[in-house]
C-alpha cells in the first residue's frame, strides 16, 4: 500500500510539474511571437497582401478563363421537291458540262474524292479539277457550299 500512496504523489508532482513546464513554454513562445510581430509587423503585412493578391488573382483567372457554351438548337427543314425541274438555263448559262454536272451529283450524295473517282472511272487528280472548275462556276469555296447553292438553284434535286 504505501508503494501506491508514492506512486500517486510522484504521478501528481508530475502532472503539476507537466503543466507548469507547458505554460512556461507557452509563455515564451508567446513572448517570441509578439517579438517577431513587432519587429517584422511591415513584412508580414506585406507578405498578407500578397497572398491575398495572389489569391484573388488565382480565382478571377479561373473564373474567367472559364468558356460558355451556348448550344442553340435550330430546326431546318428542307422541303423535298418531288416535281424537280433542272434549270437548263442556269447550267448553260454557267458553263457546266455533263461531267461537272455528274461528279456535283455525286458531291451531294456525300461521296469523297476518291469515291468519286472510283465510281466514274477517272483519276483523283481530275475530280479534283473538276471540282476546282464547279466552285469557280458557282463562286462557292467549299463541297458543302457548292452543293448548297446548287440545290438552291435547281441544277441538283
Amino acid at each position: 500500500m504505501p508503494s501506491i500512496i508514492k506512486w500517486f504523489r510522484n504521478y501528481k508532482t508530475a502532472i503539476l510539474y507537466g503543466i507548469s513546464l507547458f505554460v512556461l513554454l507557452f509563455f515564451l513562445k508567446w513572448l517570441e511571437l509578439r517579438y517577431i510581430l513587432f519587429d517584422h509587423s511591415l513584412e508580414i503585412y506585406i507578405g498578407s497582401i500578397a497572398v491575398l493578391f495572389t489569391a484573388l488573382g488565382i480565382w478571377l483567372a479561373l473564373k474567367l478563363s472559364k468558356p460558355k457554351t451556348i448550344i442553340v438548337e435550330k430546326e431546318v427543314f428542307i422541303p423535298k421537291r418531288k416535281d424537280f425541274i433542272m434549270n437548263q438555263a442556269l447550267i448553260e448559262q454557267l458553263e457546266l458540262s455533263k461531267r461537272e454536272l455528274e461528279i456535283l451529283h455525286l458531291m451531294a450524295q456525300g461521296n469523297s474524292n476518291q469515291e468519286i473517282a472510283n465510281s466514274i472511272f477517272v483519276s483523283l487528280s481530275t475530280v479534283k479539277t473538276h471540282n476546282q472548275n464547279i466552285f469557280e462556276k458557282l463562286e462557292v469555296k467549299r463541297r458543302t457550299q457548292a452543293v448548297e447553292k446548287a440545290k438552291r438553284l435547281q441544277i441538283i434535286p
